[in-house]
């Protein structure tokens, strides 16, 4: 039997994640003007082994949600249904709703390629999910993703100030989530680390606020474009710092390294026949009600 981290006495069981390529494809704004649909991003289940930064692009609102709604523990229920459950509680009355990969990357266990049409589901849910749940790719990505703590994003700090809403970058933003998943099935570090790199270069044309901005006191360029120049690729967890997320094969001083979330060798066999059965098509009907 899996030991549960001792850290979840206080903080809960439900899991972390994180997100190391594609964010923002999953906003219907932005997904709406992509020209090559899908468009993809990564989402990367953790076990919960600290308590993640507030503010940092790492879902600690939806997990904060989570842990309230199901009393700090997953339920044993389809993983659909979580995601809406959690979807809707979270995004009740908001005017700008968190997007679903942060509910996706705490229900789902495993390194999930999350593909967003905006002619299927409005954009809201992923037109397909694509999942890699085995311990060679996960152990892997645990040693070559390193986490450097920058700084929370400031408060009263909004990202979308400024908008450049390209379709030819927002398709290639798309491509680098389907490149990162890619990259972690071959156990590629040079494809994972350009895909992280091409990924900011996309959130600096699109959203340029990401990495700039009044209220931002770190040089989040400066620290993102020296650890580009000495590893395979960097990029920031979220808009406006959080962590450094630095893909090396060589220890990263003052960093530290994740544990990816799978499921059970049973859990996984089952679940990859409920996939197969309904040939990996996703039934987000039901879910739109909640996010229209």
């Amino acid at each position: 039997m899996k030991k549960t981290p001792f850290v979840t006495e206080v903080i809960g069981a439900i899991p972390n994640r994180l997100h190391p390529a594609g964010g923002w494809i999953d906003q219907p704004f932005v997904s709406r003007l992509n020209p090559r649909p899908p468009g993809s991003m990564v989402v990367v289940a953790l076990e919960p082994t600290f308590r993640v930064m507030d503010r940092s692009g790492c879902a600690s609102g939806t997990r904060a949600v989570a842990t309230k709604l199901w009393h700090g523990r997953l339920p044993n229920r389809p993983p659909e249904e979580l995601v809406r459950e959690l979807y809707e509680a979270e995004n009740r009355g908001k005017a700008e709703p968190s997007g679903s990969q942060d509910m996706i990357g705490l229900v789902y266990p495993g390194i999930n390629r999350l593909d967003y049409d905006f002619a299927a589901n409005g954009g809201v849910f992923p037109s397909h999910i694509e999942t890699l749940n085995r311990a060679r790719p996960a152990r892997w990505l645990e040693k070559v993703l390193h986490l450097l703590p920058v700084e929370p994003r400031p408060e009263g700090y909004n990202p979308l100030g400024v908008k450049h809403l390209n379709p030819e970058w927002i398709a290639r933003l798309g491509q680098t989530g389907k490149d990162c998943f890619d990259a972690i099935r071959r156990m590629d570090i040079g494809t994972l680390g350009a895909s992280m790199n091409d990924c900011m270069v996309c959130w600096e044309k699109i959203l340029p606020h990401v990495v700039k901005h009044p209220l931002i006191k770190p040089d989040l360029k400066a620290i993102l474009k020296v650890y580009q120049k000495n590893h395979p690729g960097a990029m920031f967890s979220g808009c406006g710092g959080g962590y450094l997320l630095v893909a090396s094969k060589e220890k990263v001083p003052g960093s530290f390294q994740v544990t990816v979330r799978i499921a059970s060798e049973s859990r996984r066999r089952r679940r990859e026949s409920a996939q197969n059965s309904r040939k990996q098509i996703i039934n987000w009907r039901g879910l739109m009600s909640a996010a229209t």
